[in-house]
């Protein structure tokens, strides 16, 4: 285990005389290994998340510089077979704010924790829709979307296009399996269904063998209007494209894609994020690295509304309704009250261009569109945050 300790100051956008406030952060990493796949054409970065959370210190910071507010974070990262709620527990020493980049149940073992009973953790890394269902907890809030978010965006494209004659290939990691189910329960919601399923469970090397494997694969499909790949550790996805028995579009971990950041997303001001981030990091922002950025300005903003940095105050404010965050995805970004989830647009892409962003026009809602995507209040088995 070794730690990185980030000190920087932080602070506001209006200038005037204030008590000084100081807020320290915690960015906890779980490292896990990752499933072999068939290619290493994109590698994960090394700072994946964390440099997020780097790039949100800065913003906080020139966000409120005149305010004499300062902030700090600091970086655990906990190698496999090491002891994370050891990690957790000296973190926790030090502040009750963490952003916690685990699996799903990593980050309930650690909320869990006596000693994070008067915390506030981030869940950065978890897509779990179960997270913000029947198993949320009421001091884990989520900056990343849930599966059920992203394939939510998805079948509202599905609809729009009237692409309903639709397919599906799933592959076989814990991960694939989850995104695979909340697509086909996202399907249901919006009036979809799936005319025929298949699992990918090939282990030879389709970077020879694609053109003559995929196409037999997907030949008793017959005609469908689109084909869904549920392929999260992107293992296969690649090798469907191009290479199907009919030319049709391909959508979900592959080709058409809800994510939570790309960087082809360009307008409501994205680009100055993206290059804020490139400059200083030095790569592109992924999504794990947005969902970090936008736990820390929340912190950073609720700082800011409050003049405060104790737990009750921000908490408070953060699942308020006069909390905003500006997002760069085209309006505010609120927490849900019911369940921690950050609310927020999902864009739609192919690795050129943004195609569409959710919510869509004509999917409406008696409170925000933003609550189309995901679990609605009524939907969700949260009963942590009454």
């Amino acid at each position: 285990m070794h730690r990185i300790p980030l000190g920087l100051c932080a602070a506001a956008l209006l200038a005037g005389p204030a008590a000084a406030v100081e807020l320290s952060v915690h960015y906890l990493r779980q490292d896990v290994p990752l499933p072999p796949t068939l290619s290493n054409l994109d590698p994960q970065p090394e700072d994946l998340g964390m440099a997020g959370a780097r790039v949100g210190l800065d913003d906080n910071t020139t966000t409120g510089k005149f305010l004499g507010h300062t902030y700090t974070l600091e970086i655990t990262e906990v190698a496999e077979g090491e002891d994370l709620l050891a990690a957790a527990r000296a973190a926790l020493a030090e502040t009750p704010y963490l952003l916690v980049d685990a699996p799903a149940a990593d980050l309930l073992a650690i909320a869990d924790m006596p000693e994070a009973a008067e915390a506030l953790i981030f869940n950065v890394a978890a897509a779990d829709v179960a997270l913000r269902d029947a198993e949320c907890r009421a001091n884990v809030l989520h900056t990343l979307p849930s599966d059920a978010m992203r394939t939510d965006a998805l079948a509202q494209l599905l609809v729009l296009k009237r692409w309903d004659d639709l397919v599906l290939i799933s592959g076989t990691y814990p991960v694939d399996v989850a995104y695979a189910d909340a697509l086909r329960k996202s399907l249901r919601k919006f009036g979809l269904s799936l005319e025929a399923e298949k699992t990918w469970a090939f282990d030879a090397d389709m970077r020879r063998n694609a053109s003559q494997e995929v196409p037999l694969f997907t030949q008793d499909f017959g005609d469908y209007d689109a084909l869904l790949v549920a392929d999260e550790v992107e293992d296969f996805g690649r090798y469907i494209l191009y290479n199907t028995w009919q030319p049709r579009p391909v959508a979900g971990s592959e080709g058409l894609s809800p994510r939570t950041w790309s960087p082809v997303v360009e307008q409501w001001g994205a680009a100055q994020l993206q290059s804020r981030f490139t400059d200083t990091i030095g790569r592109d922002m992924e999504s794990k690295d947005y969902a970090a950025w936008a736990a820390m300005r929340s912190l950073g903003e609720a700082v800011v509304r409050t003049s405060a940095a104790d737990l009750p105050t921000l908490r408070s404010y953060i699942l308020g309704d006069t909390f905003e965050l500006a997002g760069f995805k085209g309006r505010p970004l609120t927490f849900r009250p019911w369940n921690g989830q950050l609310r927020q647009p999902i864009p739609i892409v192919h690795p050129r261009a943004l195609v569409a962003q959710a919510p869509l026009e004509g999917f409406l809602h008696q409170r925000t569109e933003l609550d189309t995507l995901g679990l609605d209040e009524p939907e969700s088995a949260c009963t942590a945050f009454d």
